[in-house]
């Protein structure tokens, strides 16, 4: 603080506040402060006389034998002044005597309140107190300042400029990047359309070129039958096409080109439904195959150590959005797949610098998913208790969460946290809750791992 005046009784002082942008998080001490204290013992004229030299200044903290007693601001001292005969009565008088009369509720915060939180306390006050200074206390050292009301509500607005500046250009940039997924999405179905119909036509055509190939080797096969004999050269020749070794491996090439096809058909079938754009209402869709689509699409990323165990019950159709949950699922395996190959690096790494194995060499990787229709013991919607759910959880078996990070993940699908910063797994329980009506949960144990469950009305 800085002595910007040169007053007796200790002068009053203001602190310049913080020289830095106010934001979200500014608390009081970032705002100029006023201390000025005096003895309830000093007189009234005195007190009037610097308020007439220092017209900013909105109140005086009054103290006794350094105790705090209250406060008299320049409005209420003005106010009883000028009543009949105020100036006769309280002008050569101490100040006791006004305060006893002037006393009012006071409003007293700590520094560390943030700006957006005191300006809504004071506004809470009684119309004719909200002109009052607020009393702002310095926990170190003690002591008591004053805040101008109208200092407050400048700052308050200007903050509520900057939030609103920066809720505006959030939703810029997500309509941006909405319409980006978008064109991506709709990109993504030309390709797999492009995709499909050329392998429509390899896998029409193979039906027809197994059975010419079964044809032909049948008709070869005829003519060895009648004609025991065969020339030199036909003998030569299949020597060196190696005949016997095409007739038996030509099926099973064919086969091949077959499974190919078709696992080609259904990765640009699942590249269809993930870029599937959501009709206004929803629809039945099967949740297993929209799981199974996931996984393929993330099987690149499943090595041949991550074991996938598919615990399916029987699931009626479930009316949704099969698109946003399409990314529900591919969040939750994702998170898996990465919490899973994080491990298997720390355990790499611990092998490779300490020669020494963190977990059971017998432990694969694991994720389990599991789906049934339930009816919770615990109560999910009072309003609906005889509700039936569809339940799917997807678990691994990796070193689970600390409850400080559970915590954290917890606070994140909050709408202020997830207005700060959008998680993949904060858009999952947006998209669950309140786009589905469901839940959206999770369970975690060090050392035993991590499960999410999503649960869904059956209407």
């Amino acid at each position: 603080m800085s002595n910007i005046f040169d007053l007796k009784l200790s002068g009053p002082l203001l602190s310049q506040g913080s020289h830095q942008d106010l934001s979200l998080e500014s608390t009081l001490r970032d705002l100029p402060l006023y201390h000025f204290q005096v003895q309830l013992g000093c007189l009234g004229i005195t007190v009037t006389e610097i308020f007439e030299k220092n017209p900013l200044l909105p109140g005086v903290i009054l103290m006794e034998d350094d105790k705090f007693m209250g406060m008299i601001s320049r409005r209420r001292l003005l106010e009883y002044l000028i009543k009949p005969q105020g100036i006769e009565l309280f002008l050569n008088l101490p100040l006791k005597v006004l305060y006893s009369y002037a006393r009012a509720e006071m409003l007293i915060l700590s520094e560390n309140t943030t700006i957006l939180t005191a300006a809504q306390q004071a506004l809470r006050r009684s119309p004719e107190l909200q002109g009052e200074p607020i009393i702002v206390v310095q926990l170190e050292p003690k002591s008591y300042q004053l805040l101008d009301v109208h200092a407050l509500n400048i700052a308050y607005w200007q903050i509520r400029g900057i939030e609103t500046q920066v809720r505006y250009e959030r939703a810029q940039a997500q309509m941006i990047q909405s319409e980006k997924m978008a064109s991506l999405g709709r990109l993504v179905d030309g390709v797999a359309h492009e995709i499909l119909d050329p392998v429509g036509f390899i896998w029409g055509n193979l039906t027809y070129i197994t059975d010419y190939t079964d044809n032909l080797i049948e008709l070869l096969s005829t003519y060895e039958a009648i004609l025991p004999n065969i020339p030199a050269e036909i003998s030569q020749l299949k020597e060196e096409i190696e005949f016997d070794f095409l007739q038996t491996d030509l099926p099973r090439t064919i086969a091949s080109i077959k499974a190919g096809a078709e696992r080609l058909t259904k990765l640009a079938t699942s590249l269809q439904n993930f870029c599937h754009i959501d009709d206004v209402y929803p629809k039945p869709a099967d949740l297993h195959t929209v799981i199974n689509g996931i996984i393929l699409l993330l099987k690149s990323r499943l090595t041949g150590e991550i074991e996938v165990v598919k615990n399916y019950g029987y699931l009626p159709p479930v009316s949704c959005y099969a698109g946003q949950l399409n990314q529900v699922f591919m969040n939750m395996l994702t998170n898996a797949i990465n919490v899973l190959l994080n491990e298997a690096v720390g355990q790499d790494l611990a092998k490779e610098f300490r020669g020494t194995v963190l977990k059971d060499p017998a432990h694969k990787p694991r994720i389990n998913i599991t789906t049934e229709v339930c009816s919770p013991e615990n109560l999910i919607d009072a309003e609906r208790p005889h509700l039936r759910w569809v339940s799917i959880r997807i678990a691994d078996n990796g070193p689970g969460m600390s409850l400080e990070k559970q915590e954290k993940i917890l606070q994140s699908f909050s709408t202020e946290k997830r207005a700060e910063k959008e998680t993949s797994l904060a858009v999952s329980y947006q998209i669950v809750t309140a786009k589905h009506g469901g839940r959206f949960r999770m369970r975690s144990q060090i050392g035993v791992g991590t499960e999410f469950e999503v649960l869904l009305p059956l209407i």
